[in-house]
């Protein structure tokens, strides 16, 4: 099985950081981005108020930020698959002690 295609359709501002975002298959995640927020495109969404701009590109299905930032809408529907390895990558590149 490959790449599976979705698209965002909707989101919510749920609490600090934290979204819940609404994909076209019907499905839902409850996203805390808190934990990945490091990096030159990220690290400035840590001002709340910037993370709370973040937008939906409904000609494409995704999110995006300010800053250029954006996820995938596939890694965004299956997040609990690839939070962790995310989270791991930031910290040991951008040197982040938990």
């Amino acid at each position: 099985m490959g790449h599976q295609i979705y698209r965002v359709t909707a989101f919510e501002i749920v609490a600090d950081y934290t979204l819940c975002i609404h994909f076209d298959d019907g499905t839902e995640q409850v996203i805390d981005f808190e934990p990945v927020l490091y990096g030159p495109m990220f690290e400035p969404l840590r001002n709340l108020e910037l993370f709370n701009q973040v937008t939906l590109v409904a000609e494409v299905g995704c999110l995006e930020w300010p800053t250029g930032a954006d996820f995938d809408p596939e890694t965004l529907r299956n997040w609990p698959d690839y939070k962790d390895k995310i989270i791991a990558e930031r910290r040991r590149q951008y040197a982040v002690v938990s």
